[in-house]
């Protein structure tokens, strides 16, 4: 009877992962092998897509800039959302006033959808009359910082707006595994004589281990596939300095209907993240 009950609870979960999930994977992989176009209905099989993309030069330097993009991203989401995460923490064991208020401007940057913090940015660091930032740095210092025409600045300044979208996410995440970690470890490492930054290393570190690995592979995940807000704050330019992979994927398939080349860098995009994945899952493993 229990059987039967699972079976008829898992089944419509089972019909939407296929239809949604495995269906379009498939798909994907299928038109990969094509050179199939949006604008034509006729299409053969083959692997000239495969060859037209690896042969192409721009795809190796597109492929350096979204390493680049992705590990800066990851790192320094990582880092600012445990900082903030432990700082919170503290402040809640401490029952200090305003962590709920922290909390919640943290969040705002995670709620606003990424072609709005693309066009909130753009307008931030353009050299334009209505960029804010080098309006005071025009007042201060008598001239301007290319941080979005200059191809030295632009992908940092993509990886900096990048980080302040998504540090939030990773603050919730680890803010959650701190909240798991046990009081009494505190409190028998203080009776031991131990120091702050010794708890931070030797209790809450380990103790956050799994959820690290959570949150690196979601937020790696996540930032190989930002497009959105990239497209709003550069375009991918100037020149390709800041065009990353997803990017590039929609730029193929919706600008030049290159379906089958799209659906190329999709493959290599997915074989990239299920490599990435099983990196991090065997360095955690080999840890522990």
């Amino acid at each position: 009877m229990k059987e039967r009950n699972f079976y008829k609870y898992i089944t419509p979960l089972l019909l939407m992962l296929i239809l949604f999930y495995l269906f379009p994977i498939v798909e994907v992989f299928r038109y990969s092998l094509t050179d199939i176009r949006l604008d034509k209905e006729i299409y053969s099989y083959g692997i000239s897509a495969y060859q037209y993309v690896l042969s192409n030069p721009n795809f190796w330097e597109m492929l350096k800039i979204t390493i680049i993009f992705v590990f800066a991203s990851m790192f320094l989401q990582l880092f600012f959302g445990l900082i903030i995460a432990t700082l919170i923490d503290e402040g809640e064991r401490r029952n200090l006033k305003g962590t709920l208020v922290v909390r919640l401007i943290v969040l705002m940057a995670w709620v606003i959808p990424g072609v709005i913090i693309g066009v909130i940015w753009n307008l931030f660091l353009s050299e334009a009359n209505y960029g804010i930032l080098n309006y005071f740095i025009q007042l201060l210092f008598n001239t301007k910082i290319s941080f979005l025409s200059s191809q030295d600045l632009a992908l940092y300044s993509v990886i900096i707006a990048n980080v302040w979208r998504g540090t939030a996410f990773s603050m919730i995440i680890l803010y959650g595994g701190l909240k798991q970690i046990s009081e009494e470890l505190y409190e028998a490492a203080s009776i031991d004589g131990a120091s702050t930054l010794d708890k931070f290393f030797k209790i809450t570190i380990p103790q956050l281990k799994p959820v690290i690995f959570i949150n690196m592979v979601l937020i790696t995940i996540y930032t190989f596939n930002t497009f959105d807000m990239i497209m709003a704050l550069t375009g991918g330019g100037p020149g390709r300095s800041t065009e990353v992979i997803s990017l590039n994927i929609y730029n193929t398939v919706f600008g030049h209907l290159e379906l089958g080349r799209g659906s190329v860098l999709a493959v290599i995009l997915f074989f990239i993240n299920l490599s990435i994945t099983l990196f991090y899952y065997n360095f955690v493993i080999s840890e522990e």
